[in-house]
């Protein structure tokens, strides 16, 4: 026995130091560039078949064609995905979002490509780079981590990267060379991956799909390191090993045998399982926190408006109709695909939420509907072929909760890592082993069981589907996700129930996405594990993303262009269509449908005709007449008008709405008591009493650091104190959240502008006043817009593009659209002229007239001076004046003049 343990404890050693390598490197790449690289195992399977290739292919001696793999491939493919996929998307400013689809891009491209190139077959023959011993293998990954803890921590390199970590711009501007640091770091994380792969190939068959999958579910080494410790992701990857090698000799017998064993094979994933919900602020910190995943993978539709796509579209699909019987085997795919790519418009498009998992909730459905139909569902007999279907999205659509309650706790790269491993989970623990599929075939519904008859079913259903997201897309529930989409913190502060609405769109989403497995599953007549495997869930996310997430049409075209390829070109050509497209995420910010517009816009247009430099001077010397005149100047092109004076136009002034009179009982009173709050050990408010009188504005200043920041989220509800209490009128709602609090009649504004770039002004300011409960919303919205000077051609106008002034009062009306008792402004005036400030003063004092409890949080003294009557002044997270604005402000002006020096 003691044999059988070391023998097994050896293997496991192997497995880990392999798994440890990943980790090294995810952790190195990360930490250099920010980017989790989910197409590591990707590059290690491409590394894995160049050594096969040069070695067992052209009969290269095996110490060359390691040396060239290792040391000219696998870093030259980190320094190129560094200089033309990831770099412009530092460059522009992308957030993890992005850089999340831009991997994705590269996983499956590489993927493809693999699979042109080498066919999609398994190979036995990949040849060992080290002798089949675990130490000498296990002493590889430790002197390799060992070796980048020491340059990390004692040379300059490692200084420089440790600064890049930290603060990226403060880095720059110390004279470092950031790219030079990111490229060092994709250089050295792909090495690893090739390592990996290379040393994974002979345990394994190498194939395209097997080896990326199985490094990505090795990723929750570096994970469970939180990206950050070299020896933490050492000791989890051997542990892991071990345990896994261990957990083989465990029989325990009865029915659940075969699901201890798949648990105890497949340790990794179940780490994954646990660690990615854990990492929850993985991504965030980096983009700040108004920052969207949902805006980010906002990339430009197809036009859903274009009457003549959809004719094109409706065209291409009833065309199959036409076919003989057998030309339909492939086309019957295409409908049942499209419903599955719909379920990602309602979570990632219009919900924003990034769910890497909806392949596991086609497969499921696949899966309750075969054996529904089969009597082998427990407790339920056979059932008809549509009642299965309907039941399996029945049974289905509540599994949508396992994705969806990560996504409350989680933002960023942490929902993506926690819907990858559930995704995986399903497809090791459940499509993978025989206990559960084993002999399955799905017979189709009677009277549709020829491929036509079952065509015009799969339409009937795409249609309902299309008819069912339209309607979500529109109206308030639509309003309010695109709202949750583009900035969740406003959207919470304007009313909107986020995590319900979270949950709601994961489960829409599982249940559409097994009303599409299900129908896939009829289309191939059986149950076909490989249709709804994790790589694939990633290949459908990529080409809904990059197609147009929140598009109907994008979904449709994804399914014909996906289909298609893979139908009538070599195995992996869908894959690196869409792999392309995702890659150039950093060059095409807009989508590739925008950039075909306009490039085909550009080839069309009529060429502009300008004047030479000499002709411009001949022009503006006849003057003949005042007006515009396009010129160019060494290519440049700018407007010349002969000199004439002109006053500048004045703004035209907010309309003064008379007050209404004020209730002899006025309601929203805000009250702070004895409010506390700590940072990681440091006090940021100790015990701060703050009043907000109803028909007053309240002003609260203070230097940078004083705590102003703290308190007003305190107030909002977007950070629970540690003591103290929050009432409004007298009631405790400390615990309330925001939206809940938004309901009660407390509405905020963002210091960094919050607002909803996938809607018009209109429906920017209708989230406001319909998610507040306001008895009629439209009414409502029209009062704010005209409060606000927003009318005419701007109503309708999107506000992407629209000036910083005009955003604010945006913004302004949303909160005033929900009529709130209390509102609190955080530097409203902050990127305004002095005539807007001076607007904004006037629509203050008017509200603050009607009865509201006004809390302003300003740098402006001037501002202050002129509208507040009640000030706070904080310092050090304590309030150390209150009264009238004059005094308080005056007591502020003569302590800053004590402490000048010399005075």
């Amino acid at each position: 026995m003691s044999s059988l343990s070391y023998d097994l404890t050896l293997a496991g050693l192997a497995v880990g130091s392999a798994a440890a390598l990943t980790g090294i490197g995810l952790i190195v790449t990360y930490r250099a560039t920010g980017v989790l690289n989910f197409a590591h195992g990707a590059v290690a399977m491409v590394c894995a078949y160049v050594l096969r290739q040069l070695a067992v292919g052209w009969h290269w001696s095996l110490p060359l064609a390691a040396a060239v793999t290792l040391l000219l491939v696998a870093p030259g493919t980190g320094l190129a995905l560094d200089r033309a996929v990831f770099r412009p998307l530092a460059v522009s400013g992308a957030g993890p979002a992005r850089t999340l689809v831009a991997s994705l891009g590269v996983f499956v491209l590489l993927v493809g490509g693999a699979g042109l190139l080498w066919g999609p077959g398994a190979r036995a023959d990949a040849p060992a780079l080290l002798p089949d011993d675990p130490w000498v293998q296990l002493g590889t990954a430790v002197t390799l981590a060992a070796g980048v803890a020491a340059a990390t921590r004692w040379t300059r390199f490692g200084r420089e990267l440790r600064a890049v970590v930290d603060n990226r711009p403060l880095a720059v501007l110390g004279g470092i060379d950031a790219d030079r640091v990111a490229a060092a770091g994709w250089a050295f994380g792909s090495f690893t991956a090739g390592l990996t792969g290379i040393l994974l190939a002979p345990l394994l068959r190498l194939d395209p799909y097997g080896l990326p999958l199985l490094v990505m579910e090795v990723m929750a080494v570096a994970v469970a390191a939180g990206l950050r410790s070299l020896p933490v992701a050492v000791a989890v990857a051997l542990g892991i090993g071990v345990a896994q090698s261990q957990l083989t000799r465990l029989h325990p017998g009865g029915s659940l045998e075969p699901l201890v064993q798949a648990v105890g094979a497949n340790l990794f994933v179940v780490a994954l399982l646990v660690a990615a919900p854990a990492l929850r602020g993985l991504g965030s910190a980096r983009t700040g926190p108004a920052a969207s995943d949902g805006a980010a993978l906002r990339t430009g539709p197809l036009p859903d408006h274009d009457g003549r796509a959809w004719l094109v579209c409706g065209i291409l699909f009833l065309l199959p109709l036409g076919f003989a019987g057998g030309d339909l085997r492939t086309a019957v795919q295409v409908p049942a695909l499209g419903v599955v790519l719909l379920s990602l418009v309602v979570v990632t498009g219009r919900g924003g939420q990034i769910s890497l998992g909806q392949a596991a909730y086609a497969g499921l459905g696949a899966l309750f509907t075969a054996l529904l139909t089969a009597g082998r569902f427990p407790g339920v007999p056979a059932v008809p072929g549509l009642l299965a279907l309907l039941l399996a999205v029945l049974l289905t659509a509540p599994l949508g909760l396992l994705t969806g309650r990560p996504a409350l706790r989680g933002h960023g790269l942490a929902t993506a890592l926690a819907t990858l491993a559930f995704g995986v989970a399903v497809s090791r623990f459940v499509f993978d082993q025989p206990y559960a599929t084993a002999g399955l075939t799905l017979d189709r519904p009677a009277g549709f069981t020829a491929d036509r008859a079952y065509y015009v079913l799969e339409l009937a259903l795409l249609g309902l589907a299309l008819l069912a997201v339209a309607a979500l897309r529109r109206g308030r529930t639509g309003r309010a996700l695109a709202a949750m989409r583009d900035h969740e913190p406003g959207a919470a502060a304007a009313g909107v129930p986020v995590p319900a609405l979270k949950l709601a769109a994961f489960v829409v989403g599982a249940a559409l996405a097994a009303l599409g497995g299900g129908m896939l599953g009829m289309a191939l007549r059986t149950f076909d594990a490989t249709s709804y495997d994790p790589v694939r869930g990633l290949l459908w996310f990529a080409a809904v993303v990059v197609l147009g997430a929140d598009s109907l049409l994008g979904a449709l075209t994804a399914a014909v262009l996906l289909v298609g390829l893979d139908a009538g070109a070599a195995g992996g050509a869908a894959a690196a269509v869409i792999g392309v497209l995702a890659v150039l995420a950093g060059r095409l910010p807009h989508g590739p449908y925008a950039a075909l517009r306009g490039a085909t816009a550009r080839l069309f247009a009529v060429p502009e005709v300008r004047l030479t430099p000499l002709g411009a001077r001949v022009r503006e010397r006849l003057a003949v007449a005042p007006g515009p005149v396009r010129t160019s100047v060494e290519g440049s092109a700018f407007e010349h008008r002969t000199p004439e004076p002109r006053a500048p136009a004045p703004r035209p002034p907010l309309p003064r709405t008379a007050p209404s009179p004020v209730s002899p009982t006025p309601t929203g009173r805000l009250t702070a008591r004895a409010v506390r709050a700590r940072y990681d050990g440091f006090t940021a408010l100790d015990g701060v009493d703050l009043t907000v009188a109803p028909g007053r504005i309240t002003a609260l200043i203070g230097p940078n650091g004083a705590g102003k920041s703290t308190l007003f989220h305190c107030l909002c509800g977007t950070l629970r104190p540690a003591g103290g209490r929050v009432l409004l009128d007298g009631a405790d709602i400390t615990r309330r959240s925001a939206h809940a609090r938004a309901r009660l009649g407390l509405a905020r504004t963002f210091q960094q502008l919050a607002v909803f770039e996938g809607l018009n002004v209109t429906e920017n300011v209708r989230v406001g006043a319909e998610q507040s409960g306001v008895p009629d919303p439209a009414a409502a919205t029209t009062r704010a817009l005209d409060l606000l000077s927003l009318d005419g051609p701007l109503r309708t106008a999107p506000v992407a593009g629209l000036d910083t002034g005009t955003l604010r009062r945006v913004e302004l009306a949303r909160a005033v659209a929900g009529r709130p008792r209390t509102l609190l402004l955080d530097e409203p005036a902050a990127g305004l002229d002095s005539a807007e400030v001076a607007a904004l003063a006037d629509v203050l004092r008017t509200l603050a007239a009607d009865g509201t409890a006004l809390l302003v949080v300003e740098h402006d003294l001037d501002l202050v001076a002129g509208l507040a009557d009640t000030v706070y002044s904080m310092a050090a997270g304590r309030i150390v004046a209150r009264g009238p604005a004059h005094r308080v402000l005056a007591e502020r002006g003569r302590s800053a003049g004590l402490a000048e020096p010399g005075a």
